[in-house]
């Protein structure tokens, strides 16, 4: 019965009468990653395209964040990340190559395996604190548990980022998007009216769940309401994600963290799209504790990363694509992350 729904929802959408040109913007790179293992992008019409957004936190994460981290390794910091950061290059070395040289780097799952890492080692522990909403409010806990405790040796290299900003920077930039299916994880997290924004520019928006169905299923509630004309945001995946989102972890992260602006791998420097540390917390700033002359990022070449993460190209076009840059030797992040783009075409193509 659920096989004949999803064939059911599939002919649906691969017949839907879209204007040609139309182009949807899925932001999520989970819903990158899930929308070619599942071959969704095969069953749009011929007038639909849909390219990729900012939504992986390594990709859109600038080189001169991994330098500053390779540069804590190399002072006998222990540097502690999720998995994907260790692979990333900057723009002379990277964490994996760190490690290889006799760094302590070390993968981590939760940012309170790095401070129980600090209080059984003794030694100054660095983790890396990465990614979006989603993210933010365990990384904010564990900052919080870490002042409770009064870890010393304990402190964040942050590059928290925050969707909604970087996504108003794209919009301004007139793209010709038609719509975006916004992530489901993000908005668990900061709900429907983070999103208003969109309405105001004549822009509609999902969001979606990660499965066959529900990715299906959003396209098409979403290419009804742009043949239509319905500019709101309607949440597709009322399972996880609650209309109001999770007053509980807003608040936590927002104990912990304020708004900054911050530097995106591709859109650049964009007003109040980060997370910095409140006064209260600058005793975790590993950038107070260890200052250092950040170094200047030379441009990589070739690579053309920022463009696949502004929806302006797809992998393909970058002339570095399965040819120097492979999942086995990735130049850019892109190639490197589990939810990026590239990694996603090369897998799944």
């Amino acid at each position: 019965m659920a096989r004949t729904k999803l064939v059911r929802l599939a002919d649906r959408l691969r017949a839907f009468p879209a204007p040609a040109g139309t182009r949807i913007m899925e932001v999520c790179g989970t819903h990158t990653v899930a929308i070619r293992r599942f071959g969704i992008q095969k069953l749009l019409p011929e007038t639909v395209k849909l390219v990729s957004g900012p939504g992986c936190p390594v990709c859109v994460s600038p080189d001169s964040f991994i330098d500053e981290a390779a540069a804590l390794a190399r002072q006998g910091v222990i540097v502690t990340s999720f998995g994907d950061m260790l692979r990333v290059p900057g723009s002379r070395t990277s964490l994996d190559r760190e490690r290889a040289a006799g760094a302590d780097v070390r993968t981590v799952y939760s940012p309170l395996d790095a401070l129980a890492i600090a209080e059984s080692t003794g030694r100054e522990t660095v983790f890396l604190a990465v990614g979006f909403e989603t993210t933010a409010p365990a990384i904010a806990a564990a900052a919080r548990k870490a002042g409770e405790k009064k870890a010393a040796n304990f402190s964040l290299l942050t590059a928290l980022r925050l969707v909604p900003p970087a996504l108003q920077a794209l919009i301004s930039e007139n793209t010709g998007l038609a719509g975006f299916l916004l992530p489901g994880h993000v908005s668990a997290i900061i709900g429907l009216q983070a999103y208003r924004f969109l309405a105001s520019r004549g822009l509609p928006g999902v969001i979606a769940g990660f499965d066959a169905e529900g990715i299906i299923a959003s396209l098409l509630l979403l290419l009804e309401m742009i043949a239509r004309g319905d500019r709101r945001v309607v949440n597709n995946y009322p399972s996880v994600v609650r209309d109001e989102g999770n007053e509980r972890s807003r608040q936590v992260m927002d104990s912990v963290f304020a708004p900054a602006d911050a530097e995106w791998r591709g859109l650049g420097m964009i007003p109040q799209s980060g997370l910095e540390l409140r006064p209260a917390f600058a005793a975790l700033d590993a950038r107070r504790r260890f200052p250092s002359e950040r170094e200047t990022t030379p441009a990589r070449r070739g690579c053309r990363c920022g463009e696949v993460l502004r929806g302006l190209i797809d992998p393909p076009a970058c002339p570095l694509f399965k040819k120097s840059c492979r999942p086995d030797s990735p130049i850019g992040p892109c190639m490197v992350s589990a939810e990026g783009s590239c990694s996603a075409w090369v897998l799944y193509e």
